[in-house]
């Protein structure tokens, strides 16, 4: 006779599972953002940081990547008060995410390490979508 206490769907992943891929992609989208900044100070120079418009530019950059840290960990921290029995189907979340390597991350069985986008790929790589 089958466990009755097993009746997750084949799509259901747990919780504090799905939410620290999340975690894990919020903190990517921070180093991504954050590697903008000294592109930009390096092509322009004094000169974007004299002026008034591009320095809120930069104040921006550096907010997005500010937030993006703490919705991170603020994800982080109360994911660890989730049990882990409770699951979730994200197939239909999944299907809305538009970029492949996002949703490979996202629907991932077994979190990646690292960062989705490589940071060794050189100028002028790119990928068509």
């Amino acid at each position: 006779m089958p466990n009755e206490t097993t009746t997750e769907r084949p799509h259901d992943d747990a919780l504090p599972d799905v939410l620290m891929r999340v975690v894990s992609e919020l903190y990517d989208v921070a180093h991504l953002i954050e590697r903008i900044e000294p592109q930009l100070t390096s092509a322009n120079g004094q000169a974007l940081l004299e002026a008034t418009t591009s320095m809120k530019v930069l104040q921006g950059i550096d907010l997005a990547v500010q937030k993006t840290r703490g919705l991170a960990e603020f994800i982080d921290t109360f994911t660890a008060t989730i049990p882990e029995d409770c699951s979730v189907d994200i197939s239909t979340a999944l299907s809305l995410v538009k970029l492949a390597d996002m949703q490979k991350a996202l629907g991932a069985i077994h979190p990646r390490l690292g960062h989705s986008q490589p940071l060794s790929r050189a100028s002028g790589d790119f990928e068509a979508f």
